[in-house]
C-alpha cells in the first residue's frame, strides 16, 4: 500500500470537509490497518468545516465502532464534552472511548 498517496488524499478531503469527503474518510478508516487509522486520526484534526463536523457528529452516533471511536477522539480534542457526554449517555460510545485520553 502506498501510504504517502493515501495520506495525501485523506489530507485533501479533511481540508475540504464536505459530507462526501467525510464519508470517504470514514470508509477508509473502516477498511484500513493501524497505520491508516493513525493517519486518519491525525488528518481529521485538520477538519474545520461546519458541514464536515456535522457529518462527524452523525458518525459519532451512527457509525461503526471504530468510526465512533475516532469521532470521539476528534470531539475530545475540541473539548466538545456536551457531545461526548451525550454519546456516552446514549450508549453510543463506552467509558474508555468517552473519557480516556
Amino acid at each position: 500500500m502506498n501510504y504517502e498517496n493515501l495520506f495525501s488524499r485523506i489530507r485533501e478531503m479533511a481540508l475540504r470537509g464536505t459530507v462526501d469527503d467525510v464519508n470517504r474518510i470514514m470508509d477508509i478508516l473502516d477498511r484500513g490497518d493501524l497505520p491508516v487509522s493513525r493517519g486518519v486520526d491525525y488528518y481529521l484534526g485538520l477538519l474545520t468545516s461546519e458541514e464536515g463536523i456535522e457529518r462527524l457528529t452523525h458518525y459519532l452516533f451512527e457509525g461503526t465502532r471504530i468510526q465512533r471511536n475516532y469521532c470521539a477522539l476528534f470531539f475530545e480534542r475540541r473539548n466538545d464534552w456536551d457531545l461526548i457526554n451525550r454519546a456516552y449517555g446514549e450508549g453510543r460510545i463506552d467509558y474508555l472511548q468517552a473519557y480516556s485520553r
